[in-house]
């Protein structure tokens, strides 16, 4: 062993080895793999969150209108509990009202089985101090009154019955009046009771050159002039207080100089059917004060109080405010805690992204990078073993060992580049006996007829024998074989290494084989063979055929003379030419009727040195390079010999040669062309 194979035969270092990269490459796929499944869990989490949230934003509104409108229209919470459970039912989340002190009002969740309250309220609910962002989800085409005091809290300005009835009657009248002028409008009832027209398409301007008023409609009732009364001694006694004048709330909330209520519906009732004076008030006449922007509209409907752009408009709307709170506070329900959550608690349903949740999170993804890295070193070892034991088994193989087959485990790549390594291993095994044994017969071939060329002039320097022309011929006759071998010998390595020149030329494979005949006639004759060249069947034509016409005779020469060898006495050599079924090649046939070769030595006829007969005697056989010869040489043609033996009947030798294409038939070359290997 060569003194450098140990070291070669190290392992190699971690950075470099397949087995350290296999592994670096599957733990940086799970990283990447963990770290992408993670950012798209969290951005698919958060959108749902969002989604979530939003959707539970818009229930927490609805909630919140419905318990606003309840304690706008009850002056306690009392009864209040079925409202909660319906909502709940409704919603699916968890409701509880408090006291500001916190003294439960009413709760959805049983008492044996409802979780403690959040620290913080979801939202407040005050009729008197709505919450903007939450009432701002179920506001109507006016928005959020600007002072904050929910529409549905009408308190004192409610209509009893009657005036109801009365106001319905004007209101229906009203609605008949612009139905027989053409225009379609209805009855709406506000919050108070009142009933206002409103025209379909909500457009006043259509019915403006009517004959129908709405001075009856618009006028207050008695209920209402005696809450407006005493809402406007609120407003003067806050104004007083601030050394200002007092003013004159008129039924929209508007203050100014006149005392007549401004025209904010439609007309309604033609003259005659007036209860009062009728005159047709055009929205030009009205007075300087901001009128509500809903046609009918009434205290409540909360309009925003008309706010002039000077020091004393703030003032008297900030007063306006404060006393309309002031005078509903007696008839709402006093300001509760509204607490909403789902119903296991917790205020905003979702993923929670805690402490705890990222380190349940970097564990999993720990987890997995785990097996992950276990998994590649599982699969990284048994795919680094075969390849091992390759490398092993080649590193012995170059040094000249035995080199016992790798073990095959499985069909797989690995599995079948072990195969093919065996398979090459004991194709060089099988080169390198026949390397040996050819250098073997070489020397045996050489050594016979230098020996006898020595023993003969050691016989005639010794006086044994004399140098007649006897001796002489048999000098020459040995001389002649030993270079006959070397000759093929030549032929051989030549056609091997790819420097066997051809000289091309067109070729009558007839004539050349007529020739080949008449040279081997003599030895077939002495040999009692009877040697014949029959003509090509008509059938099968013998196409046109371009070869080195020397290089073919020696070939097809020594498949005669091997068969003459072969075929006993009163036996028959037959030379036959003839067209391949497609006519694209020339078949030349040496047929002998000899004692054949058996099937297990027919794949060795072409091998160097082989020989039928296991004696290697010369006189029964020659060189044992004629057939391998003939084998290089077709081969330079670029065909094929082949072989096929019955014991007993005889052998058929058959070259298959490339005929020449159509197209070249009228330029086959007269010039020398070097073959190919």
């Amino acid at each position: 062993m060569p003194p450098e194979s140990g070291a070669s035969r190290a392992r190699l270092p971690l950075r470099k080895s397949l087995f350290a990269r296999l592994l670096a490459v599957s733990a940086l796929v799970a990283a990447c793999s963990v770290a992408a499944t993670a950012w798209l869990a969290v951005q698919t989490t958060s959108g749902a969150i969002l989604k979530e949230q939003g959707q539970n934003l818009t229930a927490d509104a609805r909630i919140y209108h419905t318990l606003l409108g309840y304690a706008a229209a009850h002056p306690t919470w009392e009864g209040v509990d079925r409202t909660v459970r319906d909502l709940a039912e409704q919603s699916g989340r968890r409701i509880a009202l408090t006291t500001e002190q916190r003294t439960p009002l009413a709760d959805s969740a049983a008492p044996e089985k409802a979780a403690a309250l959040p620290a913080q309220a979801s939202a407040i609910v005050d009729p008197l101090s709505v919450d903007t962002a939450l009432a701002a989800e179920n506001a109507g085409p006016s928005g959020t009154p600007a002072d904050r005091v929910d529409p549905r809290a009408v308190g004192p300005f409610r209509l009893p019955a009657a005036e109801r009835t009365a106001l319905r009657q004007i209101a229906d009248r009203g609605v008949a009046c612009l139905s027989e002028a053409g225009i379609a409008s209805d009855v709406v009832r506000t919050e108070s009771g009142r009933p206002v027209i409103q025209v379909v398409g909500n457009d006043p301007e259509r019915i403006q050159g009517s004959r129908c008023t709405t001075d009856a409609l618009d006028a207050p009732t008695a209920t209402e002039k005696q809450a407006l009364k005493a809402l406007n001694q609120l407003a003067d006694a806050c104004l007083k207080r601030q050394d200002r004048s007092g003013v004159h709330l008129k039924l929209d909330l508007s203050w100014g100089q006149s005392a007549e209520p401004v025209p904010t519906a439609v007309p309604t009732m033609p003259p005659s059917e007036a209860p009062g004076p009728v005159s047709g008030i055009e929205p030009e006449a009205a007075p300087s004060a901001t009128p509500t922007e809903t046609p009918g509209v009434m205290p409540s409907s909360a309009p925003s109080p008309a706010v002039g752009t000077g020091e004393d408009d703030r003032a008297i709307a900030s007063c306006v405010g404060t006393a309309r709170r002031e005078q509903l506070s007696s008839y709402v329900a006093s300001p509760a805690l509204l607490f909403i959550s789902d119903t296991g608690g917790t205020t905003v349903p979702g993923f929670d992204l805690s402490p705890a949740n990222t380190a349940r999170i970097a564990g999993a993804a720990a987890l997995v990078l785990a097996l992950t890295v276990g998994a590649s070193v599982l699969v990284g070892a048994r795919l680094v073993r075969p390849l091992r034991a390759l490398t092993g088994a080649a590193q012995r193989m170059r040094d000249g060992e035995d080199t016992a087959p790798v073990r095959v485990t499985a069909d797989n790549e690995i599995g079948r580049l072990a195969a093919t390594f065996n398979d090459m291993s004991a194709h060089r095994a099988r080169l390198e006996s026949q390397r040996k044994a050819m250098v073997s017969d070489v020397a045996h071939e050489l050594r016979t007829p230098l020996s006898n060329i020595r023993g003969w002039l050691e016989a005639a320097q010794d006086g044994v024998a004399d140098p007649d022309p006897a001796f002489i011929a048999s000098l020459h006759e040995e001389a002649v074989q030993l270079q006959h071998i070397i000759d093929d010998l030549q032929d051989l390595a030549q056609a091997d290494a790819g420097a066997l020149r051809l000289h091309a030329e067109p070729v009558r494979i007839e004539e050349l084989l007529g020739q080949v005949a008449a040279a081997h006639q003599a030895r077939a004759e002495t040999a009692g063979v009877a040697l014949t060249v029959p003509p090509s069947p008509p059938e099968r034509p013998v196409p046109g055929l371009t070869a080195d016409p020397v290089r073919l005779r020696q070939a097809i020469g020594n498949l005669v003379s091997n068969a003459v060898r072969h075929t006993p006495a009163g036996g028959q050599v037959t030379l036959r030419a003839y067209g391949s079924a497609s006519g694209d090649a020339v078949l030349v046939d040496v047929s002998d009727t000899g004692t054949g070769i058996p099937a297990e030595d027919l794949v060795h006829v072409f091998d160097r040195f082989w020989r039928g007969e296991k004696s290697r005697s010369r006189r029964t056989g020659g060189s044992g390079l004629g057939l391998a010869i003939v084998r290089k040489l077709t081969e330079a043609h670029g065909g094929t010999a082949t072989a096929a033996s019955v014991p007993g009947q005889g052998s058929v030798f058959t070259l298959h040669l490339p005929a020449d294409r159509p197209e070249d038939a009228s330029v086959a070359g007269s010039a020398d062309h070097p073959g190919q290997p």
